[in-house]
């Protein structure tokens, strides 16, 4: 189905008011191949969405937009684990749901992070202590140039802290088209973070962890189908231990996370609440008056706007703790994916 001069605000969960020039959506990998060449044909730009839970338009795009859709789950069984093959339009909180629902536990952490599978290892999504790169064996991507499919191992994804291999070498004329997860039988919760630690280790059960991330999520996040937003904006800050121990001086109940590196990782939600900026206004873009690393858009929004609130929120942060924040959230601009760093500075 193709149309022209769509409006994009049901297609991103900041709702921004943005347009694109085509939109199609895509079921098959040949539709996706045929609709990416017809693209370059016709020599306009061409992006790949899922369902829009981690962009920012900042103006309307002047190219083709591909609604990855491509669907399918199968499940090859051990006697040590579920393999799982995923196709990436996929929904990700149904697939933590309906995975739990069949008994093969290990996604509850990750619970209601909007967005669709081929997402996930973009960012390395993570929450409550439990990052994709965890569960993740492979990630299929569509070369659209030559049509060749390439399996990644993990190994080959270069997860990080919100980072992965593609987010460069794999951007760029390339689709994620199915991911390969590995749950294991031996199920061990993971009790780090929030309320998860009030839970019993010896008696929690994965429905337990479940529960209460979604309770937690519901009570501290706004529903994007509700209020635009695209859930955290920022990526938490990590730090060197010296300049950790610095600021724990003078805040001494700071949450920290040491890391295996012997870096320190900061909440950058703490960070942006120490400054008063729960609530604080821009006109139509706020920052979230329950949760202070969530930037809304109470109704009318543009992308320019949160990007305005963003800067300001970026500089209040530096000024007062020297630490320069990282958007998590994608820009896209005219073209295509544009620095989220260099349009905040």
């Amino acid at each position: 189905m193709l149309t022209h001069g769509v409006t994009l605000k049901q297609l991103n969960t900041f709702a921004i008011d943005a347009r694109a020039s085509h939109v199609v959506r895509v079921e098959t990998e040949a539709q996706m191949m045929e609709n990416w060449r017809q693209a370059q044909r016709r020599q306009v730009p061409v992006m790949l969405l899922g369902s829009g839970s981690n962009v920012l338009f900042l103006e309307n795009y002047c190219g083709t937009i591909l609604l990855n859709r491509i669907k399918g789950i199968t499940v090859q069984e051990t006697a040590e684990a579920w393999h799982l093959h995923i196709g990436a339009g996929e929904d990700w909180h149904e697939l933590v749901s309906n995975t739990l629902a069949d008994g093969m536990p290990g996604l509850e952490n990750l619970a209601l992070i909007p967005g669709c599978v081929g997402s996930a290892p973009i960012q390395n999504i993570g929450a409550y202590g439990v990052e994709f790169e965890s569960r993740c064996e492979y990630v299929e991507v569509l070369d659209l140039a030559s049509g060749e499919k390439i399996r990644l191992s993990k190994a080959d994804c270069r997860f990080g802290y919100r980072e992965s291999i593609f987010k460069h070498q794999y951007r760029d004329n390339y689709a994620i088209v199915a991911v390969g997860l590995m749950l294991s039988k031996t199920w061990l919760p993971v009790l780090t973070y929030g309320d998860l630690a009030r839970l019993d280790p010896a008696t929690a059960t994965p429905a337990q962890v479940f529960d209460t991330v979604c309770h937690m999520r519901r009570t501290k996040l706004p529903d994007p189908r509700v209020t635009g937003n695209a859930g955290s904006f920022f990526k938490n800050p990590v730090i060197s231990a010296a300049a950790a121990e610095t600021l724990l001086k003078a805040y001494p109940g700071a949450p920290h996370y040491t890391q295996p590196d012997g870096q320190v990782k900061l909440a950058a939600g703490w960070l942006i609440d120490q400054c008063s900026l729960k609530g604080f206004r821009l006109g139509e873009a706020a920052v979230h008056d329950k949760q202070a690393l969530v930037l809304i858009n109470r109704g009318s929004a543009s992308g320019r706007d949160m990007v305005a609130l963003a800067r300001h929120v970026r500089h209040q942060v530096a000024d007062k703790f020297a630490i320069w924040l990282e958007p998590e959230v994608r820009f896209i601009g005219s073209r295509g994916e544009v620095n989220a760093v260099e349009t905040l500075s």
